[in-house]
């Protein structure tokens, strides 16, 4: 049985940057692969960021983009030296436009055994009558 290593499903896309912007460490960044499920209350997403906690995810939200960092350290064996690798490791990073369909101040995330979820609650939705006015001239 042979196995297939180009598969997209199961390999990880590393961050290709668009700007020119310098990095400032020397790690590769890794996309998250995520799965986005909505219901009349709230939209959830499922990101799989192996080898992050608590500690090492920052998620921010600044002008409707909601931005997911993850630092993930490297743990060698000491007195060894890595003779073959499958798995890269390395940070993630993954950005969302956000409608104002979502109410920002209620957002939730929790990451279990390197899966973040996230609960992104939606705005009730208030209808508001406008009055037109004549003006006279």
């Amino acid at each position: 049985m042979s196995e297939q290593l180009s598969n997209p499903e199961t390999q990880k896309q590393e961050i290709v940057e668009q700007d020119q912007a310098e990095r400032t460490r020397d790690s590769r960044v890794y996309v998250p692969r995520v799965d986005i499920y909505e219901s009349d209350e709230a939209i959830h997403v499922v990101a799989d960021i192996p080898g992050a906690d608590e500690n090492s995810i920052d998620i921010t939200l600044e002008k409707n983009v909601l931005t997911i960092d993850a630092e993930v350290q490297v743990e060698k064996p000491e007195d060894y030296s890595l003779t073959y690798a499958e798995y890269g490791i390395g940070s993630f990073r993954r950005k969302f436009s956000i409608s104002n369909e979502i109410d920002q101040e209620k957002i939730v995330a929790e990451v279990k055994d390197g899966v973040l979820k996230m609960v992104l609650p939606k705005s009730e939705k208030v209808s508001q009558k406008i009055s037109v006015k004549a003006t006279k001239e």
